[in-house]
């Protein structure tokens, strides 16, 4: 393969049009994401070389700038530590295949490769009670057209614990209504899952279609245009919804309630009426239960129980002392 000074261009447009999208068989969104990241990296590297991105070369892509544009990432835009790995994730995957297809840079790779995911605190699981998920439920005014949309579609997310990007795909030729009625949801990678409705779910959808007409291959949650409503856009009716049930509700007011905060609350809810983790895992979309697992940590009163069902040690206390100056040393660290 011949090389030339400027084959990091020519590298971007093979990897993107015939690794990602021919040979691996990426979904959109992967594709659109690892873009949006090597977009990114290219105009921090044009900015630091002062050179466009049409004359970067191979050679910029080396551990040291990697490091700085992450810590770009953390500093500047205010990325959050999982969103860098995820871009350092991007990344990595674009050098795996730089490493591939010239084995010469196999030296570079590795050492840009070895940068590590970066560790990071993870937060408790922020959920709604049930009292809090029913003010939400009735907060949208059935009186409006928007109104009556919006009730059916956070009945839609609590009853699935969709994911916001799979309620905004949907259509409704994703609605099967055969007995039990259920929902198709097109999930992350390619993965699609079915999960039941709820009888008064399946009958609010029901309704909203029989009043809407809308055709099989529509939104199943337009907008006032008629296309289909966008994540910001599901988000801001969310933030209306919360701001009137909040009134009725005022636990909400302390909350910053996110359509994802819809999924905990699914999720969270199922496992407190006890659930198998395996159920709610295949019920999420999950691919592995170790994911399904956080939930199961976030529950206080699940953990109040358990505890009440031990015996308290009768082992009586005392005092750990050091019997070494260097043992001592290290205690006090």
């Amino acid at each position: 393969m011949k090389k030339t000074s400027f084959e990091l261009p020519d590298m971007l447009q093979r990897y993107f049009a015939i690794h990602l999208s021919r040979q691996r068989g990426a979904s959109p969104r992967t594709v659109a994401s690892y873009r949006d990241t090597i977009r990114l990296l290219l105009s921090f590297l044009a900015e630091q070389s002062g050179r466009p991105p049409e004359r970067l070369l191979l050679a910029d892509l080396d551990a040291d700038h990697l490091l700085a544009f992450l810590d770009h990432l953390e500093r500047v835009r205010k990325n959050s530590v999982r969103t860098r790995n995820q871009r350092r994730s991007a990344i990595c995957s674009f050098l795996r295949y730089v490493g591939g297809q010239l084995p010469e840079t196999m030296g570079q790779v590795q050492r840009a490769l070895a940068i590590p995911c970066k560790r990071h605190n993870r937060r408790p699981v922020d959920y709604l009670t049930r009292d809090e998920m029913e003010a939400l439920l009735q907060a949208p005014d059935v009186a409006t057209w928007s109104g009556r949309r919006d009730r059916v579609l956070f009945a839609l997310l609590y009853n699935t614990g969709a994911r916001v990007s799979e309620v905004a795909m949907a259509r409704v030729h994703d609605v099967v209504w055969q007995r039990p009625a259920s929902v198709r949801l097109h999930g992350k990678g390619r993965k699609d899952r079915v999960v039941p409705l709820w009888r008064k779910t399946a009958a609010m959808l029901r309704d909203w279609l029989r009043h809407e007409r809308l055709s099989e291959d529509s939104p199943l949650f337009p907008n006032s245009r008629g296309d289909a409503l966008t994540r910001s856009g599901i988000a801001k009716r969310l933030d209306q919804a919360v701001a009137r049930a909040s009134d009725s509700c005022p636990s909400l007011k302390t909350k910053s309630v996110s359509p994802h905060m819809l999924r905990h609350t699914t999720a969270m809810h199922l496992l407190q009426s006890g659930v198998d983790i395996s159920v709610i895992a295949l019920w999420l979309g999950h691919e592995s239960t170790a994911t399904t697992h956080l939930y199961m940590t976030a529950d206080l009163k699940m953990k109040e129980k358990a505890l009440s069902l031990l015996q308290e040690p009768s082992t009586r206390r005392s005092r750990y002392r050091p019997s070494d100056k260097v043992l001592s040393f290290l205690e006090g660290l």
